[in-house]
């Protein structure tokens, strides 16, 4: 399961001026857009990119990591190493070549089981969309969505790619408990949450596979930023028998990851 990065140019884009925020004074971040594009998430991999292939160089004298999000990358350095001034006109410099990454990550299909226990806010998402529930469930199953980032639980994914026909703000109320697993919807996004834990998404389905399984070290985290992934629905006897399996250790998730998933 190894990824792959291809460079672009981008300077024939137009891009979003790059800006330098301070976080605290052991942080730096550089901001390349205000939305949730491809474009953008692929400039700040570039970005990403330069600086793996500075590593060891005095320029980075200090960095401790950076992290990528959406439309930023943030940058960690001890301020006792580190010239914060001359790492600042780095990251803009290394902005500036306009240089896009993609990674070419792993491709997933993973079952999702639309059981009415499973899915409590499906019958009013479609309401609201002037929908039947099935065609809700459809037009999910039909969408491949792009891993754009981790965040907020350990094993959360951010995933692009929501026809906009599903977009819908948060809850006006958010939940205090949502179950492990569940796959869930608000804005342009998708989700699934891998822990129980309070949220403020659409619940649509549940997933049996972990999004977080510390057994496997090089990559606890089921998806990664540049992978893809759809969802294939599987009924509820099959949701429970794979769900056991995931509670006994024994689902290799490796079964869900295909190499053949067309663009």
């Amino acid at each position: 399961m190894n990824e792959k990065r291809d460079t672009v140019s981008a300077s024939a884009h137009n891009y979003v001026p790059a800006r330098l925020l301070p976080l605290g004074d052991s942080a730096l971040t550089l901001e390349l857009g205000r939305s949730i594009e491809t474009e953008t998430h692929e400039r700040v991999l570039g970005v990403a990119a330069a600086l793996e292939a500075l590593k060891g160089e005095p320029a980075l004298a200090g960095v401790e990591e950076w992290v990528s999000s959406f439309c930023a990358l943030t940058v960690h350095f001890d301020p006792d190493v580190t010239d914060a001034e001359a790492l600042g006109h780095l990251l803009l410099a290394l902005a500036a070549r306009g240089t896009r990454a993609s990674i070419a990550g792993l491709e997933w299909v993973l079952p999702a089981c639309f059981d009415e226990e499973f899915a409590p806010d499906l019958d009013a998402l479609a309401a609201r969309k002037g929908m039947s529930p099935q065609a809700v469930i459809d037009t999910l199953l039909g969408a491949t969505f792009r891993v754009y980032t981790i965040g907020f639980l350990p094993g959360f994914p951010y995933l692009g790619g929501l026809p906009e026909a599903l977009e819908v703000p948060r809850l006006s109320s958010p939940r205090s408990a949502v179950p492990a697993k569940s796959i869930a919807v608000a804005g342009a996004m998708c989700a699934v949450y891998p822990w129980l834990s309070p949220g403020g998404w659409h619940l649509l389905g549940r997933t049996p596979v972990p999004m977080f399984d510390p057994r496997y070290s090089a990559r606890p985290a089921l998806l990664a930023p540049g992978d893809r992934l759809r969802w294939r629905a599987v009924d509820r006897e099959t949701y429970d028998a794979m769900a056991a399996q995931a509670e006994a250790g024994t689902l290799d998730r490796e079964r869900f990851c295909r190499k053949d998933m067309p663009a």
